[in-house]
């Protein structure tokens, strides 16, 4: 009897609407199917770019690092679990959602964060710091399934470090197109901030006026805030740990257009440079 009811208690985190958390938009007002239908197709480019991405950073993941596809591998699942989580309002859905933005947290911290910021028993070494990231991953994972109601919040404060290191580090860039992209990428996450603020909070606001659809408005800034940022902080890992290689940045198509797909092309690729991080 105690393994039925615990199967069924299972099962029950994949029922529609079992999640605790519910965004602006309607549900099932477009589509039957699909609980918020804006909310789940806003989510087109988490799937669209990441392609793209890896082979632009063909290059970069050759001479650099190969972790760098893990990290395009991740927005790819963070759009398909959003995509279900918003599609079904399930638990699972939630938690699918959040671990996968927390994964590619803890990744991105793991490869790109200055050596400067890790702590003193790691001694700059960055294997041990992935070490310390991914034990924090695994205890931030497990907390996340107790307690998921906050983790929408712990999630947006880990944005937090990433700008304040990215303002610290923009202020030594010499490379302009560098410094610009990153003041752009802070730009788009300021509003992608303030829809998923404004939707979770002031949704009688915004519903008064026949527009609860903020949430889906964050999917597509915080796609574009997210990977222009992974793009700043994998230049500056080149600049400062491997400046032999002389990172560029351009941009795809047109290079001289600033507002294409950036991308990291690698000047004295030298040897393959091996990397299990």
């Amino acid at each position: 009897m105690a393994t039925l009811d615990l199967y069924t208690l299972a099962w029950e985190h994949f029922r529609p609407g079992s999640s605790p958390v519910d965004w602006c938009e309607g549900n099932y007002l477009i589509s039957g199917n699909i609980a918020e239908f804006v909310n789940t197709i806003s989510n087109f480019l988490f799937l669209l770019f990441p392609p793209v991405l890896m082979y632009l950073f063909k290059e970069y993941g050759r001479f650099v690092t190969q972790g760098i596809h893990l990290l395009w591998a991740l927005l790819i699942i963070v759009g398909l679990s959003s995509m279900y989580f918003h599609a079904t309002l399930s638990l699972i859905g939630q938690l699918l959602d959040e671990l996968a933005i927390l994964w590619v947290f803890m990744a991105a911290y793991s490869l790109f964060c200055p050596k400067k910021y890790f702590p003193k028993f790691c001694r700059s070494n960055r294997r041990t710091f992935g070490l310390l990231m991914f034990t924090c991953a695994i205890i931030a994972t497990g907390l996340s399934v107790w307690k998921p109601i906050v983790n929408a919040f712990v999630l947006m404060a880990m944005g937090v470090p990433t700008m304040v290191m990215l303002y610290t580090e923009l202020k030594r860039v010499q490379d302009q197109r560098v410094y610009r992209l990153g003041l752009r990428s802070t730009a788009v996450w300021g509003i992608a901030v303030f829809c998923w603020v404004n939707d979770r909070l002031f949704c009688d606001i915004w519903s008064a006026i026949s527009f609860p659809y903020l949430h889906g408005f964050w999917h597509v800034f915080i796609f574009i805030a997210a990977y222009t940022l992974l793009v700043v902080y994998a230049y500056l890992y080149v600049e400062s740990e491997l400046p032999q290689r002389q990172p560029l940045l351009k941009y795809w198509p047109v290079n001289e257009f600033e507002f294409g797909i950036p991308f990291i092309s690698i000047r004295n690729p030298g040897k393959e440079f091996k990397n299990s991080i």
